[in-house]
């Protein structure tokens, strides 16, 4: 997460927004929803020859360790299992598809995408470039715990233009502080703005889940996004 944040920024992240938004969807919508503790590593193949300050788990053994958690859970009665993923890089698509076949009307799983761009488009200045421990990470972290952030070690880095998409994607050919866009633009307002969007869009998302109905065709399409 560069030199300015924490290494734990996606696992904390993750476990936050997901207490925030079951607790608002509980309150404004009445949609119950019990958050698990996050895994706190996974494949990071993008971080490989940056060098150091990672953990890369083997992407058979976390797809496994996800599904065995998705059958625990369904055998114990859960109908509805959402999967939000601290980092876009964890492609767990055919885990989940595996997962709902199998437990077909008894349980399923979403993998909703993250809303998080189009937040920032809303809330910021689109014209920012972003991507990894960027504005939108730091202006967050400035809000809800700026005692992690190193003010002193925010800075414009040079980077090559990146494809997400790529799946041999290297962070060592963009970036030597682990930057992809600009972080310098951040501030606590802006993370105090971010937040509650972030935090109503998930809310809405929870809501939306409870709402389907598990039986039929009624299900959307599973998200392909990473």
């Amino acid at each position: 997460q560069g030199r300015h944040l924490p290494v734990d920024f996606d696992t904390w992240f993750a476990e936050t927004v997901m207490l925030a938004a079951a607790e608002r969807a509980s309150h404004q919508y009445s949609v119950h929803s019990l958050v698990l503790p996050p895994l706190p590593f996974g494949p990071t193949p993008e971080h490989r020859n940056f060098g150091w300050g990672y953990i890369d788990i083997p992407q058979d053994v976390h797809a496994a360790t996800v599904q065995a958690i998705f059958t625990s859970l369904a055998a114990q009665g859960f109908s509805r299992l959402i999967l939000w993923r601290g980092c876009g890089g964890h492609r767990l698509h055919e885990a989940v598809s595996d997962f709902n076949v199998q437990w077909r009307g008894i349980s399923r799983v979403f993998c909703p995408s993250a809303p998080y761009h189009d937040i920032w488009c809303q809330v910021a200045d689109p014209a920012v470039p972003g991507g990894h421990a960027d504005s939108f990470t730091t202006s967050l972290s400035l809000f809800l715990r700026p005692e992690s952030v190193r003010h002193d070690q925010i800075y414009k880095p040079q980077n090559t233009p990146i494809n997400w998409e790529d799946p041999s994607l290297d962070f060592a050919h963009h970036s030597t502080t682990g930057v992809i866009g600009d972080p310098t633009y951040a501030s606590v307002n802006l993370g105090a703005r971010l937040w509650e969007e972030v935090v109503s869009s998930v809310a809405q998302i929870l809501r939306d889940i409870a709402n389907i109905r598990l039986c039929g065709e009624t299900f959307p399409p599973e998200s392909t996004s990473s």
